[in-house]
């Protein structure tokens, strides 16, 4: 029957805990803390950080009234912190100014600003809530002298610090930030109480749940004060008539002062117990604790949220559960504004962490930013572009989804959607092969054999960039140019390309010369040449995200140099110039596949490899 009764008034607490922040929750957990912001743009930003919580500060942090002085402390440091982040996601801040700031003292003090200023904002906070809720009250009982060294003196004193407790609370509410930071302290409380609930972690579910929290942060405060009121009041009526009596006014005024101020750390740690203890049972009894905190929160330091905070709230909540129950989620981090050169390491360093070539991250600053590849490192120097130092907020928001997508496998030219070659703008997606650079000096050669009114044939176009970037280099020799490629897919992407390009070109569906008609005074071909055993060794944005059709060149990489050999002579006008790609080490073997010919000529690549072959006939 008692086991029964214990049950039924104790409840299921979460160990997760939180803070309202600028349009935003903070949640902490065992391990991490999150912190979800709804940023200017509407999107939610999540930002989580592994606690650093070493063995001693574990151990620390279980022995009673010790732990409350530390979670104090901690909660001070890392609500600030989090308060300070949620700023520089949602706020109006001068990008440019702070940045020239955290520039500076970056590279003279190897200083983060977020740190400077999270510091200095927690000293500022403890300076004022010393003057407000000890000086003051303090003070004003000295413009009272009858009622000194009288017990007087210690109700008056509770009740100066209740009223200005109150009135604070109350005179904060006229700035619409802060009934929006009660909104989204709301939006903490509900997910909480829904979560303990066992409420499905819906926006829709989770309003319905209550607003008031036994464990808020205003409870405690709440608990402070009123123990506050209790310790201090023994503590200096029995200093005063046992340990010293100071008759002159303002010494015991600063004693006095200095003693509640001693005091503060033994207060907190006091009255962390006593909230703990409240928030394990629901009865009566324990309900005339809580009934002034939850009704200061009804009233004053919690306003209902809407379903687009309760859903921030939920974000923050779910992603302390998801680290705290698996040690390898990585952390992650708001897209703010930063520097430009810091910004680009730090995602090298990523990207060289998963094998990616570091020129990739330099490509995605150059597309987002609009800076050339080369000047990426430049820029910084250069005083008339001071203003290209910084990334804005936008820029990193756009830079980090291409590099979280970059990082997940998939190739850069897909996930920008287009590249350049050889002097237009090609689409590109799964449905072909990126054109590589060095299948841009196939192009070229091309244009520079092409002659007025030849009709030139780009078989395995894939994407179409040879038949286009033909089509439009040659415009003024009046060439035409037919495309085929055995893909309906690609087909389709080439024609999309052609459109894009403003350009004429005829495109078969073909295998090879099966449905193509005519002859041509040139055909180009970029065929299929990795070996089918070489398919699995490659990078895996190649192996896994491009089309193995444009790869498998067969058991030695030349079945398809073996058809063209077989094929092309029928297919070719008199005089006629065959151009091909070729893989590393593979032209000699197959100018013998072509031994039917006027005279060959080998190209070489940007790196001096043998990669083309110009064929006469």
């Amino acid at each position: 029957m008692e086991e029964k009764k214990e049950k039924k008034n104790k409840k299921n607490c979460t160990y997760i805990g939180g803070q309202a922040v600028l349009e935003g929750v903070m949640m902490m957990g065992k391990t991490c803390m999150a912190t979800a912001v709804r940023d200017a743009s509407g999107e939610v930003q999540i930002e989580a950080k592994r606690l650093n919580n070493g063995k001693k500060l574990k151990t620390v942090c279980k022995i009673p009234f010790v732990r409350g002085i530390v979670n104090l402390v901690l909660s001070l440091v890392r609500g600030t912190k989090a308060l300070m982040r949620s700023a520089s996601v949602y706020g109006d801040d001068d990008e440019e100014e702070a940045g020239r700031v955290q520039k500076w003292l970056a590279e003279k003090f190897k200083l983060n600003l977020m740190d400077v200023i999270s510091g200095i904002s927690a000293f500022l906070g403890v300076l004022l809530a010393v003057g407000i809720f000890i000086f003051l009250p303090r003070f004003l009982i000295t413009l009272i002298p009858p009622v000194q060294r009288t017990v007087w003196e210690y109700v008056l004193l509770g009740v100066f610090k209740l009223v200005i407790f109150i009135a604070y609370l109350s005179l904060i509410l006229v700035l619409k930030d802060i009934r929006r930071l009660y909104m989204y302290h709301g939006a903490e409380h509900k997910t909480i109480n829904a979560f303990e609930r066992g409420v499905e972690l819906t926006p829709s579910k989770v309003k319905e749940c209550s607003r008031i929290h036994d464990r808020c942060g205003t409870s405690f405060l709440f608990i402070v004060i009123f123990i506050n009121i209790v310790i201090i009041s023994l503590v200096t009526w029995a200093f005063d008539k046992y340990v010293y009596h100071v008759e002159n006014g303002v010494l015991r005024f600063f004693l006095n002062l200095g003693i509640e101020v001693v005091l503060l750390p033994l207060i907190a740690g006091i009255s962390y117990e006593v909230l703990k203890l409240l928030a394990k049972f629901d009865n009566k009894f324990v309900d005339i604790f809580k009934a002034p905190g939850k009704l200061i929160q009804k009233l004053l330091t919690t306003r209902e949220p809407d379903e687009e905070m309760i859903a921030v709230a939920i974000t923050a909540f779910n992603k302390v559960l998801e680290m705290d129950a698996d040690e390898t989620v990585p952390e992650c981090e708001f897209v703010t504004c930063g520097i430009l050169s810091k910004m680009l390491e730090d995602t090298k360093k990523k990207f060289a962490e998963k094998g990616i070539d570091e020129s990739d991250a330099e490509w995605i600053y150059s597309l987002v930013l609009g800076i050339k590849r080369s000047e990426l490192y430049s820029v910084e120097k250069d005083k008339q572009n001071e203003k290209r130092v910084m990334v804005s907020a936008a820029e990193g928001k756009r830079i980090k989804e291409i590099a979280a997508k970059r990082l997940a496998g998939r190739p850069l030219w897909y996930i920008i959607g287009d590249t350049e070659f050889y002097n237009c703008k090609i689409k590109v997606d799964e449905r072909a092969l990126i054109p590589r650079p060095e299948t841009e000096l196939l192009a070229e050669a091309v244009c520079k054999t092409v002659e007025e009114g030849d009709k030139v044939l780009d078989m395995c176009t894939g994407s179409g960039c040879i038949a286009v970037s033909v089509a439009k280099n040659c415009k003024d020799k009046h060439v035409s140019v037919t495309a085929a490629d055995l893909s309906d897919a690609a087909i389709m992407l080439a024609k999309e390309n052609a459109k894009l390009n403003g350009v004429d070109v005829n495109f078969v569906q073909s295998d090879l010369f099966r449905n193509v008609r005519g002859r041509f005074n040139i055909i180009v071909c970029n065929p299929p040449y990795v070996k089918s055993g070489d398919i699995p060794n490659l990078q895996k944005e190649v192996r896994e995200y491009e089309p193995k059709i444009a790869l498998d060149g067969g058991e030695d990489g030349l079945e398809f140099y073996r058809r063209l050999a077989k094929e092309v002579g029928r297919y070719l006008a008199k005089n006629g110039m065959l151009l091909l790609e070729c893989g590393e080490g593979q032209t000699e073997e197959i100018l013998k596949l072509f031994g039917r010919r006027d005279y060959a000529m080998v190209l070489k690549d940007f790196s001096g490899t043998d990669r083309f072959l110009k064929i006469a006939f």
